[in-house]
């Protein structure tokens, strides 16, 4: 689902970045005034979440593999605007550092991702659980169709924009960038999403529904009769991130890359060439973590060695996620008396 540089013209990537910037805004203005409060632990913990569960790839049909996002999940238990921050921050630390989508696709891979997903996914769950409490079962229903209908908007955005690269950027015949066109991407990225990973998504997004309602309830606004203190939560957090954390080498067991994230080299046995586009931006960026390996661990490495590999990346990718969303109540808290006030009012 990460689209990587040189998949997308400059041109794509670009009206990508602003249309991503009004949303980022937004957002961050919407959450200065909760990025000073108790906001800052769950929106960390959330966009840590949305890191790990990125890692969990799945085999899907045709070879290829795909993973749930986790952002529909966010948008339900912080609001959408939080979860577009989430998101984010979870996508661009991936592509800085684990080299998993572009630099240059930043834009894209947030504002399909990190808006589109969260957006389509929060509508559709309020349209289903209306005004239902928040303990009902019609909720955990609304949660699952939710992540399942947001991770297949994405999915059908990005085959929308890898299958309109030929029809744009072709020269003498070729391709510069995806090589795939409208009736090739569309279908690739939609029939692994509508048949295994949209229901990945459907049971993380009501499972996780499901714990934050049971040990996290103020976050929803919800206080049942049997509240965990907070010692408690802080415990369970930390178990169940550790559970994940633990798990992610799962990840590793599905084989095959995911569909248009091919390399030079796999590209070309696929269609006979490397576009010229992607020969030309693909490896620009050096993540010091590619594709959640170590530096120094050989190609050859055991099943063994990967696995520590992906749990360390898993550990710094939670570390580093967590540094930037603190970063980010710095950067917004107000400054003076009169700043407060206003983001009090707000």
């Amino acid at each position: 689902m990460h689209i990587p540089d040189g998949y997308i013209s400059p041109a794509t990537a670009l009206a990508y970045w602003g249309g991503i910037l009004p949303f980022w805004y937004i957002a961050s203005q919407r959450l200065r005034r909760l990025l000073v409060g108790r906001t800052v632990p769950a929106l960390a913990l959330f966009s840590a979440f949305v890191f790990v569960v990125m890692m969990f790839n799945v085999p899907v049909p045709g070879g290829t593999t795909a993973h749930a996002v986790g952002s529909v999940l966010a948008a339900i238990v912080l609001g959408p605007w939080a979860a577009i921050v989430a998101t984010s921050v979870a996508l661009i630390v991936q592509a800085l550092f684990f080299g998993d989508g572009g630099i240059l696709a930043i834009g894209a891979n947030c504002f399909i991702l990190g808006v589109a997903m969260p957006l389509a996914g929060y509508g559709i769950y309020r349209l289903i659980a209306g005004s239902s409490p928040l303990e009902s079962r019609r909720r955990v229903i609304a949660a699952a169709v939710a992540g399942y209908f947001g991770i297949n908007v994405a999915a059908l955005l990005v085959g929308l924009t890898l299958g309109v690269q030929p029809l744009l950027w072709s020269e003498n015949g070729r391709a510069l960038y995806s090589p795939y066109g409208l009736e090739v991407a569309v279908p690739a990225m939609l029939i692994p999403h509508l048949t295994v990973a949209g229901l990945a998504e459907g049971i993380v997004t009501a499972a996780g529904l499901t714990l934050v309602h049971r040990f996290y309830p103020e976050v929803l606004g919800s206080v049942p009769s049997q509240v965990p203190t907070a010692a408690r939560q802080r415990s369970l957090i930390l178990l169940i991130t550790a559970v994940l954390v633990l798990l992610t080498p799962l990840g590793l067991v599905a084989s095959g890359a995911a569909w248009g994230e091919w390399s030079a080299e796999e590209l070309e046995q696929l269609v006979g060439y490397v576009p010229s586009g992607l020969a030309r931006w693909e490896g620009w960026w050096r993540a010091p973590l590619p594709d959640y390996s170590l530096p120094w661990m050989p190609e050859s490495a055991s099943f063994s060695e990967q696995a520590l590999a992906y749990v360390l990346s898993a550990i710094i990718g939670i570390g580093l996620v967590s540094a930037l969303i603190f970063g980010l109540r710095l950067l917004l808290q107000p400054r003076s008396p009169e700043d407060r006030s206003a983001a009090s009012a707000r």
